[in-house]
């Protein structure tokens, strides 16, 4: 039997028994019985379930714990910051671990430095006689001493107070009477607070012999740091001395050092100083609490002097002081409740957990640099930080800063997981407040960086997602209106509704962000889906799609089901009804994908359509003071709107909607019915009965709904047949902008029935000539006979209309609708020329009329002379500030907002001439084509002062920038501009005044084609194909252009240096002049517009939906949503484009191992258009290409070496060659060139100069142009990385570089200078001119380059590095050891490049004395003075 342990028996002795224990396998004289537990069942509770355990160790277990301890607070589990900065297995042994990082102990023990102890106090402990030290008790002990910090508890402040007092008792008596004697007796006498060593000194006149003992003792310098027993001793000694020469100063003097000092000292050092005066200060205020401070009034003056000195020398300083005054003690008299001490546990009071109760600190008055967090008042207003609010606002907290007003977003984030309700609504409410004052910019010169990006970064999207599923109805509420205002822009879906009704209005990009994340996810989702997998978007998380898509991201978790939901079961109330619609709109505006998913939503589109576009409703709803506490089951416009934009999406999706869900009959029961005798409010009903022309004009786009024409002709002719009795009631009606917005609908709504009754013959044919190659198309319902009565209609109310026009008022109301009765006709006569049943000549004498009865006393009136002079400033193109992004514009949420908002004058402002000018030309342009010889009858219309100087300052603009704002905005602009184009095509081959308007338009026409983005394809062709290569815009082809030129070529008019143009290697090959090939280009432009055509044969899908578009066949439109956006249709250097394609296909048959040194003639034929067509704009229209970098030209003309084996040896492909390159060698181009630069369409030119270099070594031949080309990037101001590739790598292209000077365009000066500094570079000159691998038979240019650079190397004396002296002196010695005499001779007499020189350079004859001099010092030995010039062969 084992026995117990006893008293005195040691650790050694119980170690025995444990082994003992453990060695006879004993049971154990207690057991320990888990009971079950309920988180496992019944049959958890075994200690079979129990995790072996990984040692023998003994282990205590606690039954009724749990393993984790439960949360104190509803905040969150805390995070560890260290947890995850090292990986920990769970089979690692810590002790392994611990060897590994710990290799010796000299890694541990590897620094000991003992603390100095001479200097200590050694206490012994007073000898007791009982056993232990005696105990004391807290209440035993006074307060007499207060610590420092007024956050310690009551016994740490009892222990503070009794080290004290046994400090008191055991200090030496004699540091106290060590400095009585040494008083100043200079009365009021200050030291500056920034002297290096003493504090203030203070009046002692009324002091007592025991104060000065902390008032003189030295604060500064404490002798901590000599480290010796005499250090005390020493510091006081230095203290001393410092008063005895103060005792001898006056206060003057003082006072005058003082200044000096604090001039001379650092700012900094003087804040440390002062700083160190309050606390010792303070320290000793607390050790003496009642006594007085002593020289109050002597030390006034001088306070003043550090004050001003503080505030302008640091001014944060000022600032900082408020905080530290609102740290000071609390005592009984600032709280505003007495503690009384009858109350429970008050016996001793802690002030300090009492702080909360007392009044609040004033804010800070002083403002600072530093940034301090913005808070904001319930209303979402930014509260200024040093606003003094009353607190029964309700804005005061005890956070942090709780002596300022508002909230900031975190908190504002912390509410909305409250669990009250109240505070969860309110958060949410403020936070919808911030969002929408953030996206007016109300914040953006007060706050730093966005708003909304910070929310965003923050989770706001996903905290609003999650407050949408909340059961209670105020919350859900709070959350629609915050996510309306973060998504949707009420100013947008004006701008979109006023633009409805202008040329090509109804179809809209779609509001999908475009970014180079998304732009990688399409490209990765298009290779997954090629190999039969899931999308990449399916699968990445939400958040990381609404980083770059906020929609997209909110689709992805079952938003809509949610919204459905809402809007079926909870029927909140008519707010937020209508922000949801308004956020389903925005949703659907989004793209093609977001409309199929809104209509694949199980009863979203039903429950939409049956309580808010109800066919009856209740009457009262239209009652004056009637409080409409529901929306369900009444007719709402919004409603209507959604289901309009949703039709935009797609003619299948507009064909589900007006079958599935019976919206023709919805249709028919709003129109038919005039909006004053719908039960609703006025200014709702016109609204609803506006929405649903405009649904039915959709509609009627893809050419369905016609039918309806047929059933409500009456009622569209009653409503055409009261618009002239609109202008009587604008002064009076206040809906009369209701009004003109409901009428342009019903006209833009014949328009497109006028557009598909069109197509019907056509469709009649092929439907009757059999079937064919083509699907088979059913004609519409409605027929070229039941539309064309509604002209007399239209044509008279415009006659109506533009006598209105001289009255300004009026005219700005009135024109929207008279914009859309020009549309309208336009539509018309350029329809009716293709109908069968129409009788021409009638058709004829309908256009004279409207000539000369509308249009023609149209132009000549002199509002319109004002309308063309208010093109410029309303052009996006001209003041590309109007269509910049916001200030708080978010990538991922696509708004039309722009900086500065839209105002009057801008190009969808009120007074914008644009949407009417673009009609009338529209119109214009029409009449003319019908009948040609009304085309000079409209010659004025480009006579126009407004519409020249509009286009002579818009086409040299820049490209404008790409974004969701611009692109809307500047397609309507470019509408405009194609129709002057148009129409001045139709004048050029007719009118004999036209020519001195043809090079401005073919100017605007080469940027235009720049210009036009996606869904404009068709207009981009038109130009191609009519005007762009059109000799009639080109007269400088036919009126002595190609002479001028050559003539400009030898006079050397316009530039510095003579157009050299390299030769060929070729044999018996001609050099034409630079008039010569301009001529023969201007006579080629019939092939050159061939050759481009075929280039673009890729956009052929894409301009078949254009070209459906706009010359209005609504059976083949697919969709109202325009392709999305991601730059222009055409590069922006489309003239290079055959050849970089040409480039592209053989790199292409290369690379998959095909051999093509000769290319077929119809491919060198190509590559001669290009360049001709190139050669043509550079001479003729230079600043058509001035937006391609010239580095970039130059990279695309390499193209023309590395395109095949020999095709710069063909003979037209060298002279357009050589003569580019002497255009881009001149002084303007080679001083913008810039290499290091990113190029368009290259990812590094150091790439493609190799590329070149192996092309020159392999297939050159030592052609004299193509060595140009390598030699063009060797200027010395380009990087030095090429200049190592030519004299390192490629070393041997050096012998094929035989450029003669002559030849060579570039002046040697931009080689040599300045010199040479990369020492590698040096070397590699040096070598190849020693060893003779550069030689100036062989590469004339780069042996001139070489040896002035190494002349200037070796002759240098400027300071530099060892390395390079050592070098330079040693290139100088091997050179002057040359046994090469010729070359010696070069490199020691080098002077100045000269071209016209046999070697390129210019010598000296005799050394100058400075340089003659140096080489003797470097070579010791006397040079040859009298050295023979001779010639280098």
């Amino acid at each position: 039997m084992l026995s117990r342990p006893k008293p005195g028996e040691s650790e050694a002795d119980l170690l025995r028994f444990q082994n003992q224990f453990l060695a006879a396998r004993a049971s154990p004289a207690v057991k320990v019985v888990k009971k079950a537990d309920k988180r496992r069942g019944a049959g958890g509770s075994g200690d079979e379930e129990r995790p072996p355990l990984q040692d023998s160790r003994d282990v205590v277990l606690l039954d009724d714990f749990p393993d984790v301890l439960p949360a104190l607070t509803p905040a969150p589990p805390k995070k560890s910051k260290f947890k995850n900065a090292c990986v920990r297995f769970d089979d690692e042994d810590p002790e392994e671990r611990l060897e590994c990082h710990d290799r010796h102990i000299t890694a541990v023990f590897s620094k000991i430095i003992e603390r100095d102890t001479s200097v200590a106090a050694v206490t012994m402990p007073v000898p007791t006689g009982d056993p232990f030290p005696r105990a004391f008790h807290r209440s035993e002990i006074k307060n007499e001493v207060k610590v420092e910090s007024g956050r310690k508890s009551i016994f740490a402040q009892k222990i503070a107070a009794k080290r004290a007092a046994e400090e008191a008792v055991t200090a030496p008596p004699a540091v106290e009477t060590r400095h009585t004697h040494r008083k100043l007796a200079v009365p009021g006498a200050i030291c500056s607070p920034g002297s290096a060593e003493e504090e203030p000194l203070h009046s002692t006149k009324d002091s007592k012999p025991d104060d000065d003992v902390s008032i003189l003792r030295p604060r500064i310098i404490t002798g901590e740091g000599l480290g010796s027993l005499e250090s005390e001793r020493e510091a006081l000694a230095i203290h001393e001395e410092n008063l005895q020469k103060l005792h001898s100063m006056t206060q003057e003097e003082i006072l005058q050092e003082q200044r000096r000092l604090l001039v001379q000292l650092d700012p900094s050092l003087v804040a440390f100083l002062k700083s160190r005066h309050g606390v010792d200060e303070g320290q000793e205020r607390r050790a003496k609490p009642g006594h007085p401070e002593p020289g109050t009034e002597s030390q006034h003056g001088a306070e003043e002097t550090v004050k001003d000195f503080s505030v302008g020398a640091s001014g944060m300083e000022e600032s900082v002081r408020p905080e530290k005054d609102t740290r000071m003690e609390i005592t009984e008299v600032d709280l505003p409740i007495k503690p009384q001490k009858e109350w429970i546990h008050m016996n001793n009071v802690e002030f300090e957990k009492l702080e909360w109760i007392k009044d609040l600190p004033h804010p800070r008055q002083r403002r600072t640099k530093k940034g301090m967090q913005a808070r904001f008042s319930l209303k979402g207003e930014l509260i200024p930080p040093d606003a003094d609010l009353p607190t029964h606002l309700g804005l005061h907290h005890h956070g942090e800063e709780a002596e300022r007003a508002g909230y900031s977003l975190q908190e504002l984030f912390h509410l909305c997981r409250s669990q009250i309700i109240q505070q969860r609504t309110l958060a949410l409410q403020v936070l919808g407040h911030v969002v929408q004052k953030a996206k007016a910019g109300e914040f953006a010169s007060s706050l730093k960086g966005s708003v909304l990006r910070l929310l965003l970064d923050a989770g706001f999207l996903f905290l609003l997602r999650f407050s949408l599923d909340d059961t209670v109805d105020n919350v859900i509420a709070a959350s629609v209106r915050a996510l309306h205002a973060l998504l949707v822009s009420p100013e947008d879906e004006e701008y979109l509704d006023q633009t409805f009704s202008w040329y090509q209005g109804m179809a809209v990009f779609p509001f999908t962000p475009s970014s180079e994340e998304e732009e990688e996810e399409e490209e990765l989702t298009l290779m997954e889906k090629t190999r039969g997998k899931k999308s990449k978007v399916e699968n990445k998380p939400d958040p990381d799609v609404a980083r770059y898509d906020v929609i997209k991201g909110l689709l992805k978790t079952q938003f809509l089901h949610r919204l459905r939901y809402i809007l079926e079961v909870v029927r909140p109330v008519p707010a937020v009804v209508l922000d949801i619609l308004d956020i389903l709109t925005r949703v659907a505006r989004h793209s093609s994908e977001a409309c199929s998913q809104l209509l694949a939503c199980p009863r979203l589109i039903e429950t939409i359509v049956r309580e808010f576009l109800p066919i009856q409703w209740d009457p009262r709803v239209a009652e004056p003071g009637h409080l409409l506490t529901s929306l369900h089951g009444v007719a709402c416009a919004t409603a209507m709107k959604l289901i309009r934009v949703l039709a935009s999406g797609g003619r299948n999706a507009t064909a589900r909607l007006l079958n599935k869900f019976e919206l023709k009959s919805r249709l028919s029961r709003f129109i038919a019915e005039d909006p004053q005798d719908l039960p609703l409010h006025r200014e709702e009903a016109i609204r609803l009965s506006t929405e649903a022309f405009r649904l039915w004009a959709v509609a009627a786009g893809y050419g369905q709904s016609c039918d309806l024409y047929r059933d409500l002709y009456p009622v569209l002719v009653k409503i055409l047949q009261s618009l002239p009795h609109l202008l009587s009631d604008c002064q009076e009606n206040p809906t009369f902008p209701l009004s003109i917005q409901r009428a342009t609908a019903v006209i833009t709504l014949l328009t497109h029935v006028t557009q598909t009754a069109g197509c019907t013959a056509e469709l009649q044919a092929r439907l009757s000539s059999g079937p064919g190659d083509g699907e088979q198309i059913p004609p519409p319902p409605v027929t070229w006979n039941q539309v064309s009565g509604l002209r007399p209609f239209l044509e008279t109310n415009l006659r109506r209309s533009v006598q209105e026009i001289s009255r300004l008022e009026t005219w700005q109301a009135l024109q929207p609708l008279t914009t859309t009765y020009i549309i309208y006709l336009g539509v018309y006569y350029s329809v009716c020329s293709q109908q069968p049943s129409l009788n021409p000549i009638d058709c004829l004498e309908e256009v004279e009329h409207l000539t000369s009865e509308v249009l023609l006393p149209l132009l000549s009136q002199p509002a319109m002379h004002r309308m063309w002079d208010l093109l410029r400033p309303c052009s996006a193109l001209c003041n590309p500030l109007s269509c910049c992004p916001g200030p708080e514009s978010v990538p991922s949420i696509v708004s039309l907002s722009c900086t500065g908002g839209k105002p009057q004058m801008s190009l969808v402002g009120s007074k914008s001439p644009f949407p009417f000018l673009t009609a009338l030309l529209f119109l214009i342009n029409n009449v003319t084509h019908i009948h040609k010889g009304l085309v000079s009858k409209y010659t004025p219309v480009l006579d126009f002062k407004g519409l020249k100087d509009y286009l002579l300052q818009s086409w040299p603009t820049g490209p404008p920038s790409i974004t969701s704002s611009s692109t809307w905005i500047l397609r309507h602009e470019y509408h405009l501009q194609y129709f002057v184009l148009a129409l001045a095509q139709k004048m050029a081959g007719i009118c004999p005044d036209y020519a001195q308007h043809a090079s401005l338009h073919h100017c605007v026409a080469m940027a235009l084609l720049s210009r036009l983005l996606p869904g404009s394809e068709h207009l981009a062709h038109e130009l191609l194909l009519g005007l762009a290569f059109n000799p009639e815009f080109i007269p400088e082809g036919k009126t002595g252009g190609p002479e001028a030129v050559d003539f400009s070529d030898i006079l050397h008019l316009g530039t510095s240096i003579k157009l050299a143009q390299p030769g060929s290697v070729a044999a018996g090959f001609p050099k034409p002049r630079r008039g010569v090939l301009l001529g023969e280009s201007y006579q080629h432009l019939p092939f050159i517009r061939a050759c481009y055509l075929s280039q673009f044969v890729h956009l052929e899908p894409a301009l078949a939906r254009s070209q459906v578009a706009y010359q209005g066949r609504t059976y083949l439109v697919q969709s109202l949503l325009l392709p999305e956006v991601k730059g222009p249709i055409l590069p922006s250097d489309w003239p290079f484009l055959p050849l970089i394609s040409l480039y592209n296909k053989v790199t292409g048959a290369e690379t998959r191992g095909a051999v093509l040194n000769t290319l077929p003639p119809d491919l060198v034929n190509t590559v001669t258009r290009n360049l001709q067509w190139v050669l043509l704009l550079e001479t003729w229209r230079a600043r058509v290409l001035q937006n391609i970098p010239a580095a970039a030209k130059l990279a695309r003309l390499m193209c023309v070496f590395l395109t095949g084996g020999d095709l710069f040896l063909e003979g037209p492909v060298h002279c357009y060659t050589a003569a580019l390159l002497a255009l881009y060698c001149q002084p303007k181009v080679l001083d913008s060139l810039e290499l290091d630069a990113p190029l368009p369409g290259l990812a590094s030119f150091h790439d493609l100069y190799i590329s070149v270099l192996e092309q020159f070594e392999g297939v050159s031949f030592g052609d004299p142009l193509f060595g140009a080309f390598v030699l063009l990037p060797l200027q010395r101001r380009f990087s030095v990385q090429l200049r190592l590739a030519v004299f390192g790598e490629h070393v041997s292209t050096l012998r094929a570089l035989g450029v003669p000077l002559k030849q060579f365009p570039v002046p040697l000066e931009r080689y040599t200078l300045p010199p040479e500094d990369n020492l590698n570079l040096l070397r590699q000159y040096f070598r190849t001119l020693v060893t003779g691998a550069l030689r100036h038979a062989w590469c004339p240019v780069l042996y001139a380059v070489a040896v002035a650079h190494v002349n200037s190397f070796i002759f240098s004396q400027d300071s530099t590095t060892e390395e390079a002296d050592a070098a330079r002196k040693s290139m100088l010695r091997r050179t002057w050891l040359l046994v090469d005499e010729v070359l010696k001779k070069h490199l020691l007499y080098y002077k100045v490049p000269n071209p016209e020189s046999p070697i390129g350079v210019d010598l000296y004859e005799q050394l100058p004395p400075i340089r003659l001099k140096y080489l003797q010092m470097v070579t010791k030995k006397e040079p040859k003075e009298n050295m023979q010039m001779s010639d280098p062969e």
